[in-house]
């Protein structure tokens, strides 16, 4: 059975971090419908100004960001005593877990051009151990297609194998499709699956989907995704839904208030980070 759009949200232009300009999709709002997906920014600019400023330390509790990096640089830095550079096509993956605090720097660059996803994670994961996991150019698998390219960010798909996420299943595809041309991506029925078209427009199952756009399909086996008469870059993000409560506070995404409130009472005391962390300015 063929997946069709159930739910399509374009972005809007906002700032985060020191000022980034950047495009927020899914967020708040959205946290139902895409499942497990809690937030999805996309960043796209040719201008430095627009977000050299990057994100300065923060924590983050209950989650994993997913940072995708198409075009551009992304430089981490953490309570655990990573530092890091992701570069054009590379993936910074950091398990929030029980605490952690972190800074991102956006380098200047010709065009940044990528996403970050917030990934859930399940009531009995909220508090695992920290982690930092960066996915480089050499981990990930291009695979062609009849009228264009796989990237195999992380998951599997079909004989092939990539980074594999430790507490929720997920596979993460950058599809890139030539112009007037198709494919179909086959699904396992019971999986949540968005798409989000980081560049160009795109056809899903039939609907058009413009650019900077999160569709959540229906349940089904099969997706067909097709270009028009220009290139399209989609983004395809499948895994399972958690269909559990989620209570928000800005960096941080519990199941209970209690939790929300006590996540941020060890902040306030110093007890947040649960970790031997160290952190050089």
């Amino acid at each position: 059975m063929e997946r069709k759009i159930q739910k399509q949200v374009t972005g809007y232009r906002t700032q985060d971090g020191a000022g980034v300009s950047l495009v927020r999709v899914l967020g708040g709002r959205t946290v139902l419908d895409f499942d497990p997906i809690l937030m999805l920014d996309s960043f796209d600019s040719i201008n430095p100004d627009e977000y050299t400023a990057g994100f300065p330390l923060h924590p983050h509790r209950g989650i994993e960001t997913i940072s995708y990096i198409y075009k551009g640089k992304m430089m981490h830095k953490d309570s655990l005593g990573n530092e890091d550079t992701i570069s054009d096509g590379e993936i910074q993956w950091m398990t929030a877990g029980s605490g952690i605090m972190h800074e991102e720097r956006l380098p200047a660059s010709d065009r940044m051009l990528g996403v970050q996803l917030w990934l859930n994670l399940p009531g009995k994961d909220k508090m695992v151990p920290p982690a930092y996991k960066s996915i480089k150019n050499n981990e990930i698998e291009e695979i062609p297609l009849e009228n264009g390219k796989l990237r195999l960010l992380a998951g599997k798909y079909k004989e092939k194998e990539g980074y594999l996420s430790k507490y929720l299943p997920l596979d993460y595809y950058d599809i890139h499709l030539d112009a007037n041309s198709s494919t179909i991506i086959e699904t396992e029925a019971e999986r949540s699956i968005m798409l989000f078209t980081l560049s160009g427009n795109a056809i899903v199952g039939g609907d058009l989907v413009n650019e900077k756009t999160a569709v959540k399909l229906t349940k089904g086996t099969s997706v067909k995704i097709s270009s028009t008469n220009e290139k399209a870059q989609v983004l395809f993000v499948s895994s399972l839904e958690l269909d559990e409560p989620v209570v928000w506070g800005g960096p941080i995404v519990m199941n209970t208030k209690e939790q929300l409130n006590q996540a941020f009472a060890d902040l306030d005391n110093g007890t947040f980070l649960q970790e031997k962390m160290t952190y050089n300015k």
